[in-house]
């Protein structure tokens, strides 16, 4: 199975709705949910961006468990670590780090060529489902989109929720994993 991926940052400080609460107990939970699911839905590769929450935990657990991973950023990996990565509390810019380095040595980081900032994530989301896609079909297995989230929509311009729609209008079957709850 492939895996296309995106979710929720964890939360920032002065949220005022949660969305992805950054406690230690449920990071730990989310991280032991997408662990679960990589390993129930037979992954062998996993396609993501790497911001700080579900895209971070995901690519970390998919290493651990030895799967492919192609890391897809819409601008360089210094400005994405500044602006999708260290502004949120927690210790995600080593693992952001270490991410990345091992993407680039294998040959697994696309930085795309975005048409605007405005556009930024979204065209990172749609190059994401094309990649799985293009895995998808290179390796001859089936695509899944995963969304870590609340399941809820923020509303017009929710990321997550435009790569769910973005995946079903390509007729991939997407699996929610939640943010809350222990």
């Amino acid at each position: 199975m492939i895996i296309a991926l995106a979710g929720r940052r964890v939360d920032a400080p002065d949220a005022k709705e949660h969305r992805f609460p950054n406690s230690r107990e449920n990071v730990a939970a989310v991280r032991t949910r997408i662990r679960n699911l990589l390993r129930t839905e037979g992954a062998t590769v996993l396609v993501s961006s790497a911001a700080c929450g579900a895209d971070l935990l995901a690519l970390s657990e998919a290493g651990s468990l030895g799967l492919r991973r192609r890391v897809v950023l819409p601008f360089d990996r210094e400005r994405f670590r500044k602006t999708s990565v260290t502004d949120r509390p927690g210790d995600w810019g080593p693992m952001y780090d270490t991410v990345i380095e091992q993407a680039e040595k294998n040959g697994e980081l696309l930085v795309i060529q975005t048409t605007s900032d405005d556009k930024a994530y979204v065209e990172t989301n749609h190059a994401i489902i094309q990649e799985a896609l293009s895995f998808g079909q290179q390796l001859q297995r089936p695509v899944a989109a995963v969304l870590v989230w609340d399941g809820k929509s923020r509303g017009k311009g929710d990321l997550t929720e435009e790569f769910g729609t973005y995946a079903r209008d390509r007729g991939i079957r997407v699996v929610d994993v939640k943010t809350h709850g222990l």
